[in-house]
């Protein structure tokens, strides 16, 4: 029996509609004959998903007993003994309860699959274990209840089950999701438009690389080696000049057309050639692109066609962009130009746009030079002219008799035409194959290697002088312009380096991608070591290539003082390379140097901060914590008063506003001390599993009776939390809320679970916070309003978000509909317990407290 086949629903969030899309084919494969049970599925109330189920046999659940109450879970002996052809299996990434026969339910469906039966199940993108961290910066929820990526990508067929946010939002406001006193605290926190979208988006692409993957995997198999251009990728070939805002601005509005385009814009630097490209200008463009969300590439290539193609290919990308020529129409006679070649060379793979511009024809600031030195046509030219010139005149001057001084005269110009195309080596063959024809043919005795008159020795002598003389300056020449060429373009890349370090664009990574880039290499990496004896770490490192642990093992290594080396992987480097790559070597090291220096810079502003609160401190001690003491010292000096007969309801008072004073004193010391050690980190919170109702009526013994509304659930699963924070943070919040609530105004405490988070929101009917003020009110010594001094030092809800951060949650200001302020704050779910631990959905709360 073969292996079952896996299709799998993916969805961005829950309510989407997967488990009705399974039941649909489930439904579907029933009507065609097909034997399809339902193992496992949830229906979370919906009573559209419900009624999806009826049609449909369903296997008994297994019954599970865990701490006393009863849950249940797929019965998976129960599905292999009825081995239909297709089992639906709801959330394929749920935890089971302890005591199942596995951990996890995609663990199930793999036995379900290898014995042969199909299963179509389904999944959420936010429970792909990849995508963890992702995520969480994106909902503030760490997923508990994950999935490895292998698992779904293994499946046969995946399908996106998509909808829009705004209608998800509608159908949770129709109650189609959620129970309604689950909703609005579902849509202003888990479920907002801007948590929808980023999941969404993530679902899309991953789908849409899995489509590469299989693309890919196709291209393989049946050899196809054009590119088929999924995305557009557009390269855009920068020269320097002027026209490169315009080709950038195009190669943008053609990315935007496209989903996902990219842009990429190269220079690229000819070593061997003078180029008219301004530093100034490439800066600006590279400013440019990048506000376009594109990047900028500078790399170092002979042939620029070939090196734009190759970069073009390697960076996967389908059209490329360049301006029409800036050359004059005579300066077309030494050749085609990069457009035409790269046009002709790109294959049908890559599409070439040529860009008409301001500066078509109007010439570039100077000649573009031909090849390494003289260039390889060139010195073809020069040999065919050394070597067949010769002969050649020889065949025309049988036919006339001009005596040998022309005749020397006239080798001697065709050894000069080849000094002047070849260079040294053709000219000396044109020199010594002249020297014999003229031996030979022209110098008596004729047609013998002899020479009778010694001044014809001469001659010839004088011949081959001048000939190695002017090759050997023509040589000299070439040699020079070469090296002024590179100079040039040298200088442009430092001078590009240094416009990058003094806007302080470059990070030390970046740097080295820079130079990884610039030289071709496979990896650059920063080695240092804090002294001669110890051993090399990696300060950063760039591209993927092999890692080298020291300078030795890398292909080439620029020492940077004493205990820094620039160490790359790739290729050997010529010598004339490495000035260059001492300049960028001394810059990483500068880079390095103001990375630290800027985690120093952050270090003493923590300090300044540090120092701030203790000032604030030593005000609040001056003022706010003698206030309470005076009245105190006042009402006891009072009471000893022997001048005075009090009466007992005098007496009472007076006992009340020492108990009062004492109450203030003991409430701000606390806070004072809590604030201290949120400041210097040594709030160490002891993390357990805490039922919440247990927790928050002791948070309300320092308010007045009446004054709080409490509403917690009893159906609300455990937090993850330290009980004694937790308690000072809701007491904080609460006599805030009460402090600032009209008389009579009871505030609401009420408790609400949503996705893997518990909620707990304090509201008030106060005069509310603006929403500039919203984040300031948590500063530490802040008061908002017109507060009394005798309020307080500002410290109870800076306090609070310390103690919600130091458990993993948080806590923010929102408006109260109405008028007022609502505290939330967001804790996480119990993260050891079955179900609930690993995923307090609230789709999963009818399961678990069933």
């Amino acid at each position: 029996m073969g292996r079952g086949r896996l299709r799998i629903y993916l969805g961005a969030a829950p309510g989407v509609g997967k488990t009705y899309a399974m039941l649909s084919e489930g439904h579907r494969r029933v009507e065609r004959g097909t034997d399809c049970v339902v193992a496992f599925v949830e229906h979370h109330g919906r009573p559209r998903t419900e009624v999806m189920l009826h049609g449909l046999e369903r296997i008994p659940r297994r019954e599970l007993e865990y701490r006393g109450a009863v849950f249940t879970e797929m019965d998976v002996d129960a599905v292999l003994r009825r081995a239909p052809a297709v089992a639906l299996v709801d959330e394929l990434a749920h935890t089971n309860v302890p005591g199942s026969r596995n951990a996890k339910r995609w663990q199930d469906v793999e036995e379900l699959l290898a014995a042969g039966i199909d299963v179509v199940s389904t999944v959420n993108i936010q429970h792909l274990e990849s995508l963890g961290d992702v995520v969480e910066s994106i909902t503030g929820v760490r997923q508990r209840e994950t999935v490895p990526d292998e698992v779904v990508r293994r499946a046969d067929q995946v399908e996106l089950v998509d909808m829009a946010p705004q209608a998800l939002r509608r159908r949770m406001a129709h109650g189609n999701v959620y129970q309604s006193d689950k909703v609005d605290a579902a849509l202003s926190n888990y479920f907002r438009p801007g948590n929808l979208t980023a999941l969404r988006e993530l679902a899309l692409l991953w789908v849409a690389d899995r489509v590469d993957e299989h693309l890919k995997q196709y291209r393989s198999e049946h050899r196809v080696s054009r590119i088929w251009g999924s995305r557009e990728r557009i390269v855009v070939g920068l020269t320097g000049g002027p026209e490169g805002r315009t080709l950038i601005r195009r190669a943008a509005r053609l990315a935007e057309k496209g989903a996902g385009g990219e842009v990429l814009a190269v220079y690229i630097a000819r070593s061997d050639g003078l180029t008219s490209a301004s530093p100034k200008e490439l800066a600006d463009q590279r400013t440019l692109v990048e506000d376009l969300g594109g990047t900028f590439h500078h790399v170092v290539g002979d042939d620029i066609p070939a090196a734009l193609l190759d970069f073009a290919r390697g960076a996967n990308a389908t059209q490329i962009v360049l301006g029409s020529s800036r050359r004059k129409t005579w300066q077309y006679v030494f050749g085609p130009g990069v457009g035409t070649t790269v046009a002709r060379e790109s294959g049908p793979d890559l599409d070439v746009h040529i860009v008409t511009h301001d500066e078509v024809a109007k010439g570039r600031g100077l000649p573009v030079a031909r090849g390494a030195r003289l260039g390889r046509a060139r010195i073809l030219w020069g040999w065919a002219v050394g070597v067949a010139g010769p002969a050649v005149m020889a065949l025309l001057l049988t036919t006339v008799d001009l005596g040998l001084a022309n005749d020397m005269l006239l080798f001697l110009t065709t050894t000069v035409a080849a000094a002047l195309l070849g260079g040294l080596l053709p000219a000396l063959a044109s020199a010594a194959v002249g020297s014999l024809l003229l031996n030979y043919f022209y110098t008596p005795p004729l047609h013998h290697w002899t020479i009778a008159d010694p001044k014809n020795i001469v001659g010839i002598a004088i011949f081959v002088g001048v000939g190695v003389s002017v090759a050997s300056v023509v040589d000299l020449a070439a040699r020079r312009t070469h090296q002024a060429a590179r100079l040039r373009a040298e200088s442009e890349i430092l001078s590009f380096l240094a416009g990058n370090v003094l806007r302080g664009e470059t990070s030390l990574e970046e740097l080295l991608e820079r130079v990884r880039e610039t030289f071709a290499m496979e990896s650059a990496a920063l080695l240092e070591r804090a002294s001669d004896v110890e051993p090399w770490t990696c300060a950063g490192r760039a591209g993927a290539g092999r890692p080298v642990e020291r300078p030795e093992e890398a292909d080439v290594e620029v020492p940077v003082g004493d205990h820094l080396a620039l160490a790359l992987t790739g290729r050997v480097l010529p010598a004339e390379d490495r000035r260059v790559l001492a300049a960028f070597a001394a810059q990483a090291a500068v880079a390095l140097d103001r990375r630290r220096l800027r985690e120093e810079a952050d270090q003493a502003r923590t300090l300044a901060e540090g120092n701030r609160i203790r000032t604030a401190l030593l005000a609040a001690v001056s003022h706010d914590l003698r206030t309470p003491l005076a009245g105190i010292k006042a009402a006891v000096s009072s009471l000893r008063s022997d001048d005075v007969a009090w009466s007992e309801e005098d007496r009472a008072e007076l006992l009340q506003g020492i108990e009062e004073g004492a109450d203030r004193l003991d409430h701000l010391v606390g806070n004072l001390l809590d604030m201290s050690r949120l400041q210097t980190g040594t709030v160490t919170p002891l993390i357990r599993e805490t039922d919440l109702d247990e927790v928050a009526p002791m948070a309300l013994g320092g308010v007045p009776e009446g004054s709080v509304e409490l509403d917690v659930p009893e159906s609300l699963p455990m937090v993850a939390v330290d009980a004694g924070l937790l308690e000072r943070a809701m007491a904080n919040l609460v006599e805030n809320a009460v402090k600032y609530s009209p008389p009579g105004r009871a505030v609401l405490v009420a408790a609400s679970a949503i996705a893997e988070r518990v909620e707990v929101r304090v509201v008030d009917r106060g005069p509310g916070v603006p929403d500039e003020a919203k984040d300031r009110i948590f500063a530490p010594f802040q008061r908002y309003g017109d507060a009394p001094r005798g309020a307080g030092v500002g410290l109870g809800l800076a306090v609070a978000r310390g103690f919600a951060e130091a458990m993993g949650g948080t806590l923010n200001a929102e408006d109260t509909p109405g008028g007022g302020l609502t505290m939330v704050l967001t804790l996480r779910a119990a993260g050891t317990r079955p179900g609930p631990e690993t995923d307090v959905r609230p789709e999963r709360q009818a399961t678990w407290r069933a």
